[in-house]
């Protein structure tokens, strides 16, 4: 039996948080919340989740900046991070690749595409990602 997969999602939006958490706890991944980069950087400093689902435009910093930083710090620079936003423009995946996002996500988030989306992200093996 596998240990469970810890999985952080970081969303200003409660409804938005709460769905991404309750899907994937169903899924069987052990669950971390914040509402913001403040909140998901008091999370980190107690756990190292294996993924972050990260929404990209929240008060504060934004996702993409919170990204550049737990990229450049050795502790975080493994942790796999998708980045979800629910305002895509043309060249948002882009930019998100470049901060060093893993995967992009666009909301509405599909409840039914989830799990399946998360699970391939955590089975691509490490490795650096190439911008599409």
């Amino acid at each position: 039996m596998k240990p469970p997969v810890t999985i952080l999602v970081v969303d200003d939006n409660p409804t938005n948080l709460k769905l991404a958490a309750d899907v994937l706890a169903f899924e069987g991944y052990t669950m971390l919340r914040a509402h913001d980069a403040t909140e998901a950087q008091a999370v980190l400093a107690q756990t190292l989740p294996a993924l972050i689902l990260m929404d990209i435009q929240m008060p504060g910093m934004d996702g993409l900046t919170l990204t550049r930083l737990l990229k450049k710090n050795p502790v975080y620079a493994a942790i796999r991070i998708v980045a979800l936003t629910a305002f895509a423009m043309k060249g948002d995946d882009r930019k998100a690749y470049e901060a060093g996002c893993d995967g992009y996500i666009s909301k509405p988030i599909e409840a039914r595409k989830l799990p399946g989306q998360i699970a391939e992200i955590l089975q691509r093996v490490q490795s650096p990602q190439e911008i599409p």
